[in-house]
């Protein structure tokens, strides 16, 4: 699992917008390990009794941990060795981000190579001056992520951040640049500020990045604004960090708490308004923390998301098929979302990890933005059968690059009839390539769908879905999306 699909899941999972940090700071630390009769131990070992209480507290309640190495590296050698007793601590869950604002080009390669195969790290910060140059070495790191720094908020920062002028700042142009450097998901953006106009800012420079947001609580009253800047349209895309002096409180695991459900009911608020402002009034409920759908359903939150951007429709709906549906399904809208989109994917590779296979096939059209990220996703290579033969150029029936008896999945987004995939594979296989198994998001359930599979395995063909249409009903109707009438609709009898 790569750092962006583990700390989307994360920030679904716990519902939480929160990174700890995790700096031993001296000063700190001291009258911590006085309250708890450690005032005659050493510091190393006040650090560890700290770092675990931290992370015993805070841990059901926050997305990531933050450690600065520049703390671990004060210490020396017996420093680096606490950083990876933190590595092992830290819920494999969470993602675990090293802040070094590192800048140096020479020992970039060393210090990559230390943060993601000794230590585990699963992202990193660093400082931008160096340019490309300086992210280049960490984002050799297949499914590791970079943080670039772009504004930080000490007053002696401004001079240089905010040169030549407000209109086109240093900081605006750090945030424009370091987009073109990688994805969405392989690079993040650390905004320093209590100044939600600045946060702003940067959001509108940059709508589809996560942000980092630091120093926040030097004006606590600001946190509804700052929200309200950073969030991204499907509130979130904004991480906040927790207070410092929160850490060394005997009630932390209370107060972060709080902290959390204070940010999120802030977060659903916003949401509540941005829907109303944009159609004129409010049809989406957003429930209390304690009414969302039971945990065991690991894609529980996933479910609710889609449902929330329109993605399950409700009425009397032509499929392409002719057939009439008293719902509708449409997944393309994902694609505009990177976080969802992950997150989609995600539970695709999932079921694709539990199968055998050389190559993906995306059927055309629909699939192939899922398929293509799904190759990316777990380095298979792509093939797809084109839907009509070019009559110019190569006139290729397969697009891609392939050997005559490799193993290929098909992916499609959802099955109704089945002839559109059986179209694919008779194609796939006239071309010498071999086809077991059909995965696609959504099973319909229901006669249609019992049909489908039925005609896909009477070609010799398995079928799998992620999500079945009575696991989405369910999950919506606990949630408070659907009504008893509509879950009625979906649910079999009986």
């Amino acid at each position: 699992m790569g750092f962006f699909v583990q700390l989307t899941d994360a920030i679904a999972s716990h519902n939480s917008l929160l990174v700890t940090g995790l700096d031993p700071n001296p000063e700190m630390l001291q009258s911590w390990g006085s309250r708890r009769g450690l005032a005659n131990r050493s510091f190393l070992s006040q650090a560890r009794h700290w770092i675990k209480a931290v992370i015993e507290a805070t841990g059901p309640h926050v997305c990531a941990y933050k450690p600065s190495l520049g703390f671990y590296q004060a210490l020396g050698p017996i420093g680096l060795e606490l950083l990876q007793e933190v590595r092992e601590l830290v819920p494999p869950e969470l993602p675990l981000i090293v802040d070094t604002k590192h800048g140096d080009l020479n020992s970039s390669s060393a210090l990559a190579h230390y943060l993601f195969k000794d230590l585990g790290a699963d992202a990193v910060t660093l400082s931008p001056l160096a340019g490309q140059d300086i992210a280049a070495p960490f984002l050799l790191y297949p499914g590791k992520g970079v943080i670039v720094t772009c504004h930080s908020s000490n007053a002696a920062a401004r001079l240089l951040q905010h040169h030549p002028n407000e209109d086109d700042p240093l900081y605006l142009r750090i945030v424009r640049e370091s987009q073109l450097w990688a994805t969405p998901e392989q690079l993040l953006l650390e905004v320093g500020t209590s100044d939600p106009a600045v946060l702003a800012r940067v959001r509108l420079a940059a709508p589809q990045r996560f942000l980092l947001l630091r120093s926040l609580w030097a004006e606590e009253d600001r946190l509804a604004s700052l929200l309200e800047a950073g969030l991204g349209p499907s509130g979130d895309g904004l991480l906040l960090p927790l207070p410092q002096n929160l850490l060394v409180e005997d009630d932390m695991a209370e107060r972060a708490r709080e902290l959390c459900q204070q940010i999120n009911q802030e977060r659903e608020r916003l949401q509540a308004e941005r829907l109303a402002g944009k159609h004129d009034r409010c049809d989406l409920w957003l429930p209390q923390p304690a009414a969302l759908p039971e945990p065991s359903d690991p894609l529980a939150s996933l479910i609710v998301d889609l449902f929330d951007i329109g993605c399950l429709l409700f009425g009397d709906y032509v499929q392409a098929s002719g057939a009439i549906f008293n719902y509708y399904i449409d997944l393309r809208q994902i694609i505009s979302d990177p976080n969802l989109f992950h997150r989609v994917l995600h539970g695709y590779a999932q079921l694709l990890n539990t199968l055998s296979f050389d190559r993906i096939a995306g059927i055309p059209y629909g699939s192939l933005p899922t398929a293509t990220g799904l190759s990316l996703q777990l380095h298979k290579p792509l093939i797809y059968p084109r839907k009509e033969v070019k009559a110019h150029g190569a006139r290729r029936l397969i697009e891609g690059d392939f050997v005559a008896g490799d193993r290929v999945v098909v992916v499609d987004d959802i099955l109704i009839t089945g002839g559109s995939v059986l179209d694919g594979i008779a194609k796939l296989e006239g071309s010498g390539l071999v086809v077991h198994d059909v995965v696609v998001f959504i099973d319909h359930g229901g006669d249609h769908d019992r049909q489908a599979k039925q005609r896909l395995a009477e070609a010799g063909y398995r079928c799998h879905a992620v999500l079945s249409i009575e696991r989405i009903t369910r999950v919506l109707h606990q949630a408070g999306r659907l009504n008893d009438a509509q879950a009625s609709q979906l649910l079999p009898s009986g």
